[in-house]
């Protein structure tokens, strides 16, 4: 059936041919599946699949999942989906989970395409961990398919200058110097790149979430926004975390930091929106809201690993930076968040 489904462009209007199809699947399951199962109590296990990015898999916390197939993935043992399954369960709030597929560097459409990975690997499209029981659907994404890395490269000569492992991508004009970042994005070429970057993101979320709905269509939707990187007050950017000898943001010029934190808000309100405005509704966790207290730039009490701090995993000799993911207060955070909203979603 999942080869039927073919990818929606920016020009292509919402997903609503799912709907129909949904209701016949749900009918269907209904009739076909076993008693009691769609009108589960929130005591009962509740079979969930986790997905998303590297902020699902939380990057750079170690030990990671090595299996074969997913070894790139670097998806953390404890990464929040763990974590706030367990604070689930302390409060009697029971996750069967079904699948935990988050990957680092999945783009949205990986929800519904196979994901290239280094060396040849690749894992099947996120949406083939759904059933026709799954109750909760639950991750992010969003953030590579609006091209942060590159926004990244656009504005660091430290980043454009190396061959950074799992930094993949080009500044979006090399061209243009990075101590002028800030002006690229607010006008002209720039700015025009990030309004079609972003009118892709929102097609493609709605996708996504439509998706689940076809799949698993008693399925909580649980779409997760990203923690905040960047303080209202940029001049925290300007001094090193205890211990670290690089600025949170490396080269990044302080002139660019609120034109960074300017794209993530943009980012985190259009996932609000978009969750907002979906056809039978999904909630969102606003992570961007929660989390200014511990950005990159909090030094002891950060949440978010800085761009080019060591993270906790290495390949042989080599360790990993963080790239602005979240540490391990961090995780914790994502976790405290999203567990509060998923025990909102499952009370009877």
């Amino acid at each position: 059936m999942s080869s039927s489904l073919t990818r929606r462009t920016a020009n292509t209007p919402p997903a609503r041919r799912l709907t129909a199809a949904a209701v016949a699947l749900g009918s269907c399951l209904a009739l076909a599946g076993p008693a009691g199962t769609a009108g589960a109590a929130a005591a009962d296990p509740v079979p969930t699949v986790f997905f998303g990015d590297s902020y699902t898999a939380n990057f750079g916390i170690a030990p990671f999942h090595q299996e074969n197939d997913r070894f790139f993935c670097f998806r953390a043992n404890e990464n929040y989906p763990a974590v706030a399954t367990r604070r689930l369960a302390d409060k009697g709030v029971t996750l069967d989970v079904q699948a935990d597929v988050s990957c680092g560097g999945a783009l949205v459409h990986h929800y519904w395409q196979e994901q290239e990975l280094p060396f040849n690997q690749t894992v099947p499209p996120q949406q083939e961990a759904l059933k026709g029981d799954t109750q909760l659907a639950v991750g992010s994404m969003g953030g590579n398919t609006v091209g942060f890395t590159r926004i990244l490269k656009q504005c660091s000569d430290k980043l454009r200058g190396q061959e950074h492992i799992l930094l993949p991508g080009e500044p979006v004009d090399a061209d243009q110097p990075a101590a002028t970042c800030g002006e690229y994005f607010g006008s002209g070429d720039g700015k025009q790149w990030l309004d079609d970057q972003f009118e892709r993101v929102g097609a493609e979320l709605e996708e996504l979430l439509d998706r689940v709905g076809y799949f698993s269509p008693d399925a909580k939707r649980v779409l997760v926004g990203y923690p905040r990187l960047v303080p209202e007050d940029t001049a925290a950017c300007l001094t090193a975390a205890p211990g670290q000898t690089e600025l949170p943001f490396a080269d990044v010029p302080e002139s660019a930091l609120p034109v960074l934190d300017g794209i993530q808000k943009r980012l985190n309100d259009l996932m609000k929106k978009t969750a907002a405005e979906i056809e039978g509704g999904a909630t969102f966790v606003d992570l961007y809201a929660a989390t200014g207290a511990n950005t990159a730039c909090a030094g002891a009490d950060r949440g978010i690993g800085g761009l080019l701090e060591d993270s906790q995993v290495a390949l042989g000799d080599y360790k990993l930076p963080w790239y602005a993911h979240p540490n391990e207060k961090g995780r914790d955070l994502q976790a405290e968040q999203v567990a509060a909203a998923v025990e909102q979603v499952l009370a009877p």
